[in-house]
């Protein structure tokens, strides 16, 4: 397990129990202890835990995994649910995109499609993401737009009052919505309340809502309500997804293209 993967890990448990030892994350992740020292001190410097004689406990905030942590996880099946989104998309199209890291490979999997910016107008790309708009905003075929608002340090994504404000006043052609969890009967949702909200209303302003998600978010639900299953007009998945939550997905409404 590389680094990147075992600090995803590691936050991953912690997250979990609240607390870990050195010993059992060393047992668990098979590393040494030695190594495992090392990552805690630098998670710590980095105020995402709080180290204590012999192990670790979580801040006392709402535990969010950082986007820069969710990067590795389930990467390839990301690339070819990006693909598939991507191909959805017709030039000159206005397309919402939250933050995420299966968004951001949307949106560079976008970017890569020479043909949309060969219609005379540009794609548009509204984003509430900081490191979405980083990258779209030197791509000359793209016009990026940016919501506003605070930023989160835990997903890059800007939520409040001033996002809200510009949202109400666009129409999205289709918005990619990324999200933490998405169960058959309740909808999408996000871990924090904030994201939920400006995520919310990107839906609304949208003709098109297509839900990406990975299958490990699939039969789930998490902290915030981002909309019910009734908004989501496709739900776009990786090809492990298990054949009865994509039943019951079907079921309610929900075509699920499983790439």
């Amino acid at each position: 397990m590389d680094r990147h993967a075992r600090l995803s890990a590691l936050l991953d448990l912690l997250g979990e129990r609240g607390k870990v030892s050195v010993e059992e994350i060393a047992t668990e992740l098979e590393a040494s202890a030695a190594t495992v020292r090392r990552d805690l001190d630098h998670l710590a410097e980095q105020q995402l835990l709080t180290r204590t004689r012999g192990g670790a406990v979580a801040q006392n905030i709402a535990y969010d995994l950082p986007l820069r942590y969710k990067a590795a996880r389930n990467a390839r099946e990301k690339e070819r649910i990006a693909r598939a989104a991507a191909a959805m998309v017709a030039p000159g199209a206005v397309v919402g995109v939250n933050g995420g890291t299966t968004t951001t490979e949307i949106a560079r999997s976008l970017v890569a499609r020479a043909d949309l910016g060969d219609s005379g107008t540009s794609l548009t790309i509204v984003t509430n993401a900081l490191n979405i708009a980083n990258e779209l905003v030197v791509r000359p075929q793209v016009k990026t737009v940016v919501t506003g608002g605070v930023a989160r340090p835990q997903s890059f994504e800007l939520t409040g009052p001033l996002g809200i404000h510009l949202l109400q006043e666009i129409t999205l052609d289709i918005v990619f919505l990324g999200v933490d969890a998405v169960d058959p009967t309740r909808g999408a949702f996000a871990h924090n309340e904030g994201e939920a909200n400006i995520n919310r209303l990107m839906t609304e302003r949208a003709d098109q809502v297509v839900v990406v998600a990975d299958s490990s978010k699939l039969g789930r639900t998490a902290f915030a309500h981002i909309c019910p299953t009734a908004s989501i007009d496709m739900l776009l998945t990786d090809s492990t997804a298990p054949g009865e939550l994509v039943d019951r997905f079907t079921a309610e409404g929900v075509p699920v293209k499983a790439v």
